[in-house]
């Protein structure tokens, strides 16, 4: 026997009981992205929506385009940077030098040096 504060025939998330009251969905229009490896990757989008120029391909990762003859070509990956490229991208070396004798010249403040 079933306790007193059971909803019956509902559930998180279901639609309202009367027709009327459902909501519609905004209109959708179906987009097909090729990859080049002849994979299709097909998805709805907003009707108003602009698509976009690439899709990653769920199969295999490569960029889809929507020309199937004419996918585009595959991803370059990032080559792996150390911490010494990434500060060499931000800093020229005289700013290298410039701070390297800033912080020489305190450390040698601190220890009592000249």
């Amino acid at each position: 026997m079933s306790s007193g504060n059971v909803i019956r025939g509902t559930r998180i998330g279901s639609a309202p009981e009367r027709f009327e009251q459902r909501i519609e969905p905004a209109p959708r229009r179906p987009v097909t992205y090729w990859c080049a490896n002849d994979h299709r990757v097909r998805f709805l989008i907003a009707a108003e929506a602009e698509a976009p120029e690439t899709w990653d391909c769920p199969r295999c990762g490569e960029p889809a385009g929507p020309d199937r003859g004419n996918p585009p070509g595959p991803a370059r990956p990032e080559p792996y940077k150390t911490h010494l490229a990434y500060v060499q991208e931000r800093r020229t070396p005289e700013q290298g030098e410039a701070l390297l004798a800033e912080a020489l010249e305190t450390l040698r403040r601190r220890r009592g040096g000249a």
